[in-house]
């Protein structure tokens, strides 16, 4: 019982869902989470931990940077996922995608920079300024 607390508890909060949109076109860093949702960075890993206790998340590590991705490997957990992104369209949701392009844009362009010479960040993993 106290399993599904937790994973219904992690579906019942806005930004949370906002995170799971967004990962469903795939792994972001969580400097992408931070710049698409514009908020600061202590937040967005609270939320983070929130859906990764719960079993909708998994991470990885690259160096000083956290990736973060759905986890399918659950049935139920995947079959919630489905009902909750599909029925999950507020506003915010596209402003939210529209921050992230834009985001993955400039980050496209700092990598270009490094790939010319350009100084790297520390970690090497995520080319953020933030």
């Amino acid at each position: 019982m106290k399993e599904l607390v937790t994973i219904f508890r992690a579906l019942s909060d806005e930004t949370r869902l906002r995170i799971l949109k967004l990962l469903e076109n795939g792994e972001l860093c969580v400097c992408d989470i931070v710049a698409a949702l514009d908020m600061v960075q202590p937040k967005i890993s609270f939320h983070l931990g929130s859906l990764k206790e719960a079993g909708f998340i998994k991470d990885r590590r690259q160096g000083r940077w956290i990736h973060y991705r759905l986890n399918d490997a659950d049935l139920f957990r995947r079959m919630l996922l489905v009902s909750v992104c599909e029925k999950a369209t507020p506003p915010a949701i596209s402003e939210d995608r529209k921050r992230l392009t834009r985001f993955m844009k400039l980050k496209k362009q700092k990598e270009a920079v490094v790939g010319q010479g350009g100084k790297a960040t520390a970690g090497g993993a995520c080319l953020c300024s933030r």
